[in-house]
């Protein structure tokens, strides 16, 4: 499994480093999004950015689907349960085809426990995250939204590794891994390349 590279020299290597600890001298302000407004403003940026970068529109569309689904579930699952400073940060290096997105909140375990609460481990719920319709906000009926990453990603060559608690989910082409991790996330991390 390839490793994600993130330039520490540049702020989008803050983003994981405060997706860890929560250090609040971290994130800088041009990668925070307090608000799903502001997070949907920059999404609409990223998109125009892509379009210009990519030769193929199409795929800069679903790599903004799959930063909408992430992003809008920080948002969708976490009000009023933020483990310090609300929202989610959001980043990009276009010369790298690196994205990055975290959030400090509950975690997919906590949400997944909602629904089925005989989940005990960050893995299972990952994977009950990617793999099962199933929506956090019961009574809803919805649910597809990580399922739906993980085809775009699957079907586009687009790695992603996403970070809950002390469990990684890794997906490229036909490879879906769920492991335990080597950093431990409260909320969610996800680092997407293309």
């Amino acid at each position: 499994m390839p490793k994600q590279q993130i330039n520490k020299k540049n702020n989008i290597g803050d983003i994981e480093q405060w997706a860890i600890d929560g250090d609040k001298k971290y994130p800088k302000d041009k990668y925070y999004c307090p608000t799903r407004d502001i997070f949907q403003a920059r999404l609409t940026g990223f998109l125009e950015g892509l379009r210009k970068k990519l030769t193929d529109d199409n795929r800069a569309f679903l790599l903004t689907a799959i930063v909408g689904e992430i992003g809008n579930n920080s948002f969708d699952h976490n009000l009023g349960k933020w483990l310090g400073a609300p929202g989610v940060c959001f980043g990009w290096e276009s010369n790298n085809c690196l994205i990055i997105l975290a959030d400090r909140g509950q975690g997919v375990l906590t949400t997944i426990k909602k629904v089925r609460p005989k989940t005990n481990t960050n893995q299972e719920a990952l994977r009950t995250a990617f793999t099962k319709v199933l929506s956090g906000r019961f009574p809803e009926r919805r649910g597809n939204g990580l399922k739906f990453v993980r085809q775009v990603a699957q079907t586009n060559n687009i790695e992603i590794s996403f970070y809950s608690g002390n469990a990684l989910c890794f997906i490229n082409n036909n490879e879906f891994t769920i492991k335990p991790a080597a950093k431990d996330v409260p909320g969610t991390l996800a680092i997407i390349k293309f």
